[in-house]
């Protein structure tokens, strides 16, 4: 269910290079419900982790990809003010009906790690207090903002690897790559089992090399269990013109069934579940 509507009246992205400050969430103030900003909830199934999920989507990136289908996801202003008593009561509702399908919760985005008190709280709750299976989708870029007490409600994290090439992780995401492989790092450490998300796109991150190396570097990890490999589409391009922003990617095919299978054959090389 969707909180908001996107419209054209919301302000674009932030403009800059890899050095541009982060959008911070608004601090908690006082001792009343911990909030945050929110962009829609919904219900999934095979794609935010195993099982039929809930998804709470925030509101608020750092990064600014090329491909986002969910460019309205942005900014934290795009969403709107929720508490997370309200988050976790309509998460509730859908218990018995997530438990039966093996499923769980999922806090996705926007980046959930520009606000770590409220997602960090909805987390703690839904995995302690209603029982759920947990996951965090994240680009890893502000992983360091996620404190192993939060991560110790997390069962598992979808983690975003966008491109092995450090050039071309700046030129499609405006960020660097470095913190994510410190984070991917840091969950290995911890035992915490981990998805790799692989955006295919042709043209860009679909070079061998490239595809290579994110696949050699999650080899290296021991914690990966799945790596899904996406490819690129332009289903969010509407959203891009009703913003009124350039989706410089227009033009670029999307992958053929013969590049999506080249890119799991080398993923699988490495002895990886690639799907």
């Amino acid at each position: 269910m969707s909180l908001i509507q996107p419209g054209n009246a919301l302000p674009p992205i932030l403009s800059g290079g890899p050095d541009r400050p982060v959008e911070e969430a608004v601090p908690r103030r006082g001792t009343g419900p911990v909030t945050g900003s929110v962009h829609s909830w919904d219900l999934s199934t095979g794609v935010d982790g195993p099982g039929t999920r809930f998804v709470v989507f925030v509101a608020g990136c750092p990064l600014a990809c090329l491909y986002c289908h969910n460019p309205d996801t942005l900014r934290m202003s795009n969403g709107k003010r929720a508490t997370t008593d309200e988050v976790v009561a309509e998460a509730a509702r859908y218990v018995q009906f997530i438990r039966a399908s093996g499923g769980g919760f999922t806090v996705s985005g926007g980046e959930p790690m520009l606000q770590p008190d409220f997602v960090g709280e909805i987390l703690r709750r839904c995995h302690d207090d209603l029982g759920l299976h947990t996951a965090l989708d994240t680009s890893g870029f502000l992983g360091a903002r996620a404190t192993d007490t939060m991560l110790e409600s997390v069962d598992l994290v979808l983690l975003d690897i966008k491109s092995w090439d450090r050039e071309l992780y700046v030129r499609l995401t405006s960020r660097q790559l470095e913190p994510t492989l410190v984070f991917a790092r840091r969950l290995a450490a911890l035992g915490k089992e981990v998805w790799i998300r692989f955006v295919l796109v042709p043209g860009l991150t679909d070079p061998p090399e490239n595809v290579a190396g994110v696949a050699a570097f999650t080899a290296s990890l021991g914690n990966v269990t799945r790596v899904d490999i996406l490819p690129f589409h332009k289903l969010g391009s509407d959203k891009w013109a009703g913003l009124g922003m350039d989706f410089t990617l227009a033009a670029t095919p999307v992958p053929s069934a013969a590049q999506i299978a080249e890119a799991r054959s080398v993923f699988a090389s490495y002895g990886l579940n690639a799907v």
